[in-house]
């Protein structure tokens, strides 16, 4: 007997069989694949692969659109098994490039998260190094708006770090620095004369020459150092004593014209003692202030246009004693508290010479504040 079979049967036969083969030499790419590669683009873009890799991620993301659309042209493609199949291996090379730029990423992305730290750690020690000093000589109003407008910079910064935008917050942090430079070098224009050592010498021959005549007179007289806030009396030229002060709201500038709340330098002469009663403080010594050399001062800064024409040189200075104890400064004037202002009233009389100098030493408050910004700045 035969094995022929019957033509239905054959061909229903080799139907299946061909399509058993064909199903077996249809190359599909791995989905897996694909959603590790769909899943590696979203984690890229989370981590900002295009602001820390730039060339990397641009070069990753066009190559992964062409690749998606050969996926999805490829869906019906049938390959045998000895076939090449190059789309695969394309998705396989991507996945190892993008994984490549994905740690290029954190590293950049970690680097400049430090550098910003390093620099914005500093740029914030700087800005309390430079508060502390400027509260130390009351040297806020010379830098006016400067100081509020470093410290919201310095804010701003430290916001974009903690939000992890590193490149912002380094901005920032520079535009602080900036800043601050600007601030010391303001302080140094304006204040620099406490650390000139012939400023200093001029005034220590001006503080000289008043102890020299309270010795000659057998009298007294007063010295006060604005750099320390410092005021003594001598007495025989031997000191008798030596008490704080406070100056006016912008003291520790030089004198040039009414409402600078600056306190002028000079030698200068008590003209009035003015008790209770006679005075709105505790107690005042008034001075002679302006003489012949703040005037002459005064026409020369007008003259070169350092000081509006619509300004008055001022007077009534005066060292006195506090109003009420909502009063902490002075507008131009030297202040002693109560007691002090009691004891020194009393040990002088009209006429007594005041002195009133920038510093006596080198090594004076002002000085020493700008020599520490100055290193704090050198540092950085």
């Amino acid at each position: 007997m035969g094995l022929a079979l019957p033509i239905s049967r054959l061909l229903t036969l080799i139907t299946v069989l061909t399509l058993t083969s064909l199903s077996g030499c249809v190359q599909t790419i791995p989905e897996d694949l694909v959603e590790a590669l769909e899943s590696l683009d979203r984690d890229l873009v989370a981590e900002r692969a295009a602001e820390f890799a730039p060339d990397e991620y641009t070069r990753f993301a066009r190559q992964w659109v062409a690749l998606k659309a050969r996926v999805q042209a490829d869906e019906d493609l049938i390959r045998w098994p000895w076939e090449p199949n190059r789309l695969e291996t394309d998705l396989r090379h991507l996945h190892e490039e993008g994984t490549r730029t994905a740690l290029e990423v954190a590293h950049r992305k970690d680097s400049q998260r430090l550098t910003a730290e390093e620099r914005l750690n500093r740029v914030e020690q700087r800005l309390q190094a430079m508060n502390t000093k400027i509260v130390e000589i009351d040297g806020r109003l010379v830098l006016g708006h400067k100081p509020v407008e470093t410290e919201l910079l310095v804010k701003q910064a430290r916001s974009f770090f903690d939000q992890g935008q590193f490149a912002r917050a380094l901005n920032s942090a520079d535009h602080a620095a900036q800043l601050l430079g600007a601030q010391r070098a303001t302080l140094n224009s304006e204040l620099g004369r406490y650390a000139d050592q012939d400023r200093i010498n001029a005034w220590r021959a001006m503080a000289r020459r008043t102890i020299q005549w309270s010795r000659a007179h057998h009298a007294s007289a007063i010295i006060v150092s604005k750099a320390d806030r410092i005021l003594t009396l001598y007495k025989n030229g031997r000191k008798v004593l030596s008490y704080p002060v406070r100056l006016g709201y912008n003291g520790i500038r030089e004198k040039r014209y009414q409402g600078d709340g600056a306190t002028p330098e000079g030698q200068y002469h008590i003209t009035h003692k003015r008790g209770e009663g006679h005075t709105q403080f505790y107690r005042a010594l008034v001075l002679d202030y302006p003489n012949a050399n703040d005037r002459r001062r005064f026409k020369l800064a007008r003259k070169a246009g350092r000081i509006p024409l619509e300004r008055n040189i001022g007077g009534q200075i005066e060292i006195h004693g506090v109003e009420n104890e909502l009063m902490g400064q002075t507008l131009g004037c030297i202040m002693l508290d109560n007691p002090e202002m009691e004891k020194l009233f009393a040990l002088v009389e009209m006429g007594t010479p005041i002195t009133i100098v920038g510093a006596l030493h080198s090594q004076n408050a002002v000085a020493l504040a700008l020599a520490d910004i100055g290193d704090q700045e050198e540092e950085t």
